[in-house]
């Protein structure tokens, strides 16, 4: 497989960043296997200076189709109140809900491809697809991200094509990704290899459905790399599916992972953050093996796309402080509520903070993240 493959090769003063975030906070590389740095002994130290990782739900700033959909101002707007905290953390990560791509057409609204989704659930007409613009890439860039999972479900609302030119663009502006079979977002920090993998339920991605697989890639990145994060993209959508069951979940059809047995399958293997996203709401946080899982972020930007009304308006910023082994030392939910058309603006009652607290409790126990008032998290 080629270094393209695995995800871009960055510098990131050499790649478009703005004069006012100069010089970098961090250097993003794609490094072979064999090329980790290697960190101290674990210690007082090495607790007291972790790595910070700023992780949020899915990425969707507005459609060309069916009709266009697009913020003010080409979205210059969207995300510039919560962009200092992107840009304030070590990595930040999220999911691109949609393709980056000026054109093609979609297979997935085709009425054979319609006639097929709704068999066996009483017909229907209605039918998703999302296309961003590709100059949309750059507000993702100047926002602050720094790796982004292209593994859900609608990257390819426009086919091989679409997810073609998503990564293009992507390697242009120097922004890592994973989410295709077998890729992995290598990235240094501070001294530290850390490695990204982006997993789903869908065909040519990383399988969340094959634990076994998903394991042995994750062992693979944890014999070289200081670090590792798994994203996925599962769980059932909507109001209703604030729960984490215990088994595997559906929507519409669509198999969307047993994500609980998963997550911790991932943490076994070696992984030490887990992040979901895809329910568009958020679900709770637990501790497992001193890894934090967090189940679900919610939507963190969506414009005339993705439902935010009510709960499924309230979104965070996860900031995840990890030891140099990987282990959880802290954190803080950034509370963020969208109203329509959507975007992202700080939430200064933090409503989504009992939220994730209840739910946590809820659903793990003795094992939920301890959730503040305040929003920070410990152990």
């Amino acid at each position: 497989m080629t270094a393209r493959a695995l995800t871009s090769i960055v510098l990131l003063c050499a790649c478009g960043r703005s004069a006012e975030r100069t010089p970098p906070r961090r250097a993003v590389t794609d490094a072979s296997a064999d090329a980790a740095v290697a960190v101290p002994t674990l210690g007082d130290a090495a607790v007291l200076d972790p790595v910070t990782i700023g992780a949020v739900g899915d990425l969707m700033l507005g459609s060309t189709y069916p009709r266009s959909t697009l913020p003010p101002r080409n979205g210059a707007d969207l995300l510039a109140e919560v962009a200092p905290l992107l840009q304030g953390v070590d990595i930040a990560l999220g999911n691109l809900e949609a393709p980056l791509f000026d054109g093609g057409t979609t297979p997935v609204c085709t009425p054979a491809a319609i006639a097929e989704k709704n068999r066996g659930r009483g017909g229907g007409s209605s039918c998703w697809a999302f296309r961003m613009p590709e100059r949309y890439g750059a507000l993702l860039l100047d926002a602050g991200f720094d790796v982004l999972s292209i593994a859900n479900n609608h990257i390819d609302d426009f086919g091989p094509a679409g997810r073609a030119r998503t990564i293009e663009v992507l390697d242009k502006l120097g922004i890592a990704w994973s989410g295709p079979s077998g890729t992995v977002a290598h990235m240094h920090v501070r001294g530290r290899a850390i490695d990204v993998i982006a997993f789903a339920t869908y065909e040519g991605l990383n399988d969340l459905d094959d634990h076994v697989a998903a394991s042995a890639l994750v062992a693979k990145s944890a014999k070289t790399a200081d670090i590792v994060i798994v994203s996925f993209h599962g769980g059932a959508e909507g109001v209703s599916a604030r729960h984490v069951p215990d088994g595997a979940e559906t929507f519409y059809g669509d198999r969307r992972g047993a994500v609980k047995s998963f997550a911790h399958a991932m943490v076994d293997a070696g992984a030490d953050l887990v992040v979901g996203h895809g329910p568009h709401v958020v679900r709770g946080m637990e501790l497992y093996r001193d890894r934090l899982i967090a189940y679900s972020l919610g939507t963190f930007a969506s414009y005339r796309g993705i439902g935010v009304s009510g709960v499924l308006g309230l979104t965070c910023m996860l900031e995840a402080r990890l030891a140099a082994d990987g282990r959880f030392v802290g954190g803080q939910i950034h509370a963020m509520r969208q109203l329509a058309p959507g975007g992202p603006r700080l939430d200064r009652e933090a409503r989504v903070v009992p939220m994730v607290r209840e739910l946590s409790i809820a659903d793990f126990g003795e094992h939920a993240v301890k959730v503040a008032d305040d929003g920070s998290l410990t152990r």
